[in-house]
């Protein structure tokens, strides 16, 4: 008798252990299980319709536009920790299997002279192999040239890092293009609009809660201007996309964030 109870702890001690090793080894590493609340918090993602396309990823979520074959927004968010994951650049542009009426494709860049120029930036997410490679489905690119990928837009996105870096703050982020009727295209078969402007709108959030936002608009063209000439208001450039952006504020809080910029929260502007 004595020898089957010590059967039976033993048993129960190995179905134990078992059972624990699969949750073991998911907390284990918390960034490539889903460290991701971007879904459950929502801040960073504008207004949309039931009949809009949106599109969830990993760390990041976006409105797809079927008409102009880019997304109207990217929306994400970006905290200090999320810049030192040490994870590099996969380069693996492809089409966005997420999208239900087909993303662009890389054809239709091909020969066109115009970069998949990335929205929200591969460099925000280092911090996840999945992330950054979801971060080259071409529904988060848009037609750019060399000199403003390369150039002004890239500077922003590194002004963006710098303030993420310099505090405890979350920074949440809706990146595009400005979408309009007339615009060029690029590729025969889905027809890419090539946007004459792309913005950026950004929202600090303190560990204690202090809001502040600014936003960004910025010409299609190569420049060496002064990033503060770009920086306006975003409730000017809610009307200038028709985008509601952080909408999930309380209408008050909008209200004080959106109509003016605070400069102490962005250095350098």
């Amino acid at each position: 008798m004595k020898k089957n109870i010590n059967r039976l702890v033993v048993l129960f001690f190995i179905i134990t252990v078992i059972f624990l090793l699969p949750r073991c080894g998911k907390d284990d590493n918390p960034v490539e299980s889903g460290d991701e609340t971007v879904h459950s918090t929502g801040l960073e993602i504008p207004a949309y319709n039931s009949t809009d396309q949106i599109v969830y990823h990993t760390a990041y979520t976006l409105q797809y536009n079927e008409t102009y074959e880019q997304a109207d927004w990217v929306a994400y968010y970006l905290t200090k920790d999320r810049l030192y994951g040490g994870v590099s650049r996969t380069n693996d542009y492809r089409a966005d299997p997420s999208v239900t009426t087909e993303s662009a494709q890389l054809s239709d860049y091909s020969g066109t002279g115009y970069n998949r120029g990335h929205l929200a930036p591969a460099a925000d997410f280092t911090w996840s192999s999945t992330a950054m490679s979801e971060s080259f489905y071409l529904s988060n690119m848009s037609p750019q040239i060399y000199a403003f990928n390369a150039g002004i837009w890239e500077t922003l996105e590194t002004w963006v890092r710098s303030w993420a870096n310099a505090s405890t703050d979350t920074l949440f982020i809706a990146v595009g293009p400005v979408l309009r009727s007339g615009l060029p295209t690029i590729g025969s078969r889905n027809k890419l609009a090539v946007p004459e402007y792309f913005y950026k709108a950004i929202m600090r959030k303190s560990t204690t809660g202090t809001l502040s936002a600014i936003a960004f608009l910025m010409k299609h063209e190569s420049s060496s201007a002064a990033m503060a000439t770009f920086a306006i208001t975003v409730d000017s450039l809610e009307k200038i996309t028709n985008i509601d952006f952080f909408s999930k504020l309380p209408a008050s809080s909008q209200a004080e964030i959106e109509s003016k910029i605070d400069t102490s929260k962005w250095p350098g502007i």
